[in-house]
């Protein structure tokens, strides 16, 4: 199995550790976000790309900024 490209990973890590901290499961961040619960998940393992407007979705129901999710990259 190849290994998942490293942004994919990292985005997806970061994604799941503020999810955590604001105390979301994936079913609230995805309704929050008004996403699907299994895109979140496939995201935060970096099994999936993410859109621009899918990440905007996802750092205001976490209250964080794009660039704090991307700080890493």
């Amino acid at each position: 199995m190849p290994l998942k490209p490293y942004h994919r990973r990292i985005l997806g890590e970061k994604i799941r550790n503020c999810r955590k901290q604001a105390g979301f499961t994936q079913e609230q961040l995805a309704e929050k976000a008004d996403l699907h619960h299994n895109f979140i998940g496939e995201v935060e393992r970096g099994n999936m790309e993410i859109s621009l407007t899918s990440m905007l979705k996802i750092a205001k129901a976490l209250k964080v900024k794009v660039r704090d999710l991307v700080d890493e990259l």
